[in-house]
């Protein structure tokens, strides 16, 4: 009989009250049948994230990067989730300018940046654990739709995924119920704190196990994502966040979905690893890309600002890199110096072509770095193995 034949579902199906069946995960970690291509694709994210950790630790000032990274994840990553507010217009609210974006859809985003920076900041003194994705889900569900779903709570009733309409009986997919749930979670906290296998297959069936126990009534998704950086932050195998897979499992939607289907309903998880690797490496390799097309620009347009007789310039050309929209009186503000002298400063920036008036506004008008922006918003880059192939969808 051959492996494939052998496989299992990674957990069992349970009745429940009023004769509906639900899922319940086996304890991680599973057995997995390392293959040579499997063994290859993890070679690769490897090397591909520790090229990109390199870059981090190179970067002179990289906290001025994760700034708009992080941005770029939120954006993505609520896309998934159908949020429809694009980094500009982000980044452009933050900066104070009037966006015709919806506040809800910007607030969503916003949370993420929120939740995600105060993870980055509580690992310090929190390992991931069950406390921390409680909080975690109180900042990002905080004052949005999901606010009924009892922001910083764990589930006290049956949750389930499928299309609209559907119900418990008819869904596609239907998580542990309550009374399993405890178990569930003790388990899977457990594993967060077992270091023996590689960090990014560790991120990767934590990822999908989180995905399966679905934990909160809402945003398991959103959480279950921020967790992949946090994980690789808090194993040291990044100095900074600054990889994020949201760009592709958005790109790659009906895969993604389908192979985590493929784990629960059959034991798929060499499928699911192999997925993941590439998404690393290819997510890893794009970030790289980036930082390095934004550092070689910032170097040159410093070089011609060096020609000048104040610093000042270019001091607010790192504002720039940190959000590519401005407006004088923030700029004033941050690098504590009048409005005018702001303005002479970002005069010589536009002078130089590095930033333009971003709308017509009169009062209050915003400035944007559009070249470095560009470079932000560019589409996620996948290579021919990456691209999204057909699969049952598991919303």
């Amino acid at each position: 009989m051959s492996a494939q034949a052998q496989r299992q579902p990674h957990g069992r199906s349970v009745r429940c009250p009023g004769g509906y069946r639900a899922y319940v995960p086996d304890p991680l970690p599973p057995r997995l049948a390392w293959s040579d291509a499997l063994a290859a694709a993890l070679s690769r994210a490897d090397l591909a994230v520790g090229r990109l950790a390199g870059e981090g630790r190179r970067l002179p000032n990289p906290h001025l990067l994760i700034r708009p990274f992080v941005r770029r994840e939120a954006v993505l990553s609520s896309r998934i989730e159908g949020t429809q507010a694009t980094l500009g217009e982000l980044l452009a609210a933050e900066a104070g300018a009037v966006v015709e974006r919806s506040p809800e859809d910007l607030r969503e985003v916003a949370n993420y940046v929120v939740a995600l920076e105060f993870g980055v900041a509580r690992l310090a003194a929190l390992p991931l654990s069950l406390r921390l994705v409680r909080e975690l889900h109180e900042k990002l569900m905080r004052g949005v739709r999901g606010d009924a779903a009892t922001p910083g709570e764990f589930r006290r009733s049956q949750n389930w995924i499928g299309p609209a309409g559907c119900t418990r009986a008819d869904a596609s997919f239907v998580p542990p119920p309550p009374d399993r749930l405890v178990d569930c979670l003790g388990a899977w906290e457990k594993f967060l704190h077992d270091d023996a296998l590689p960090p990014l297959v560790h991120a990767a069936l934590a990822h999908s196990q989180f995905e399966a126990i679905h934990p909160f009534l809402d945003g398991n998704g959103r959480v279950g994502r921020l967790l992949i950086t946090l994980l690789l932050v808090e194993r040291r195998v990044l100095p900074s966040p600054l990889l994020y897979l949201s760009a592709y499992f958005e790109a790659t939607r009906p895969e993604y979905y389908a192979r985590l289907s493929g784990v629960t309903a059959r034991g798929e998880w060499e499928e699911w690893l192999a997925y993941f690797l590439r998404g690393v490496a290819g997510q890893a390799e794009d970030a790289l890309g980036r930082i390095q097309r934004i550092d070689a620009l910032v170097a040159g347009w410093r070089e011609r600002l060096a020609q000048g007789p104040s610093r000042l310039p270019e001091r607010a050309l790192d504002l720039f890199v940190e959000n590519p929209f401005w407006t004088v009186n923030k700029l004033a503000g941050r690098l504590g110096v009048a409005f005018t002298t702001a303005q002479r400063a970002v005069g010589r920036l536009e002078t130089a072509g590095m930033v333009a008036l971003a709308g017509e506004a009169r009062r209050n008008r915003v400035y944007c770095a559009r070249a470095l922006l560009d470079i932000l918003e560019e589409p996620p880059r996948l290579g021919v193995t990456e691209r999204a192939r057909p699969g049952r969808k598991r919303p």
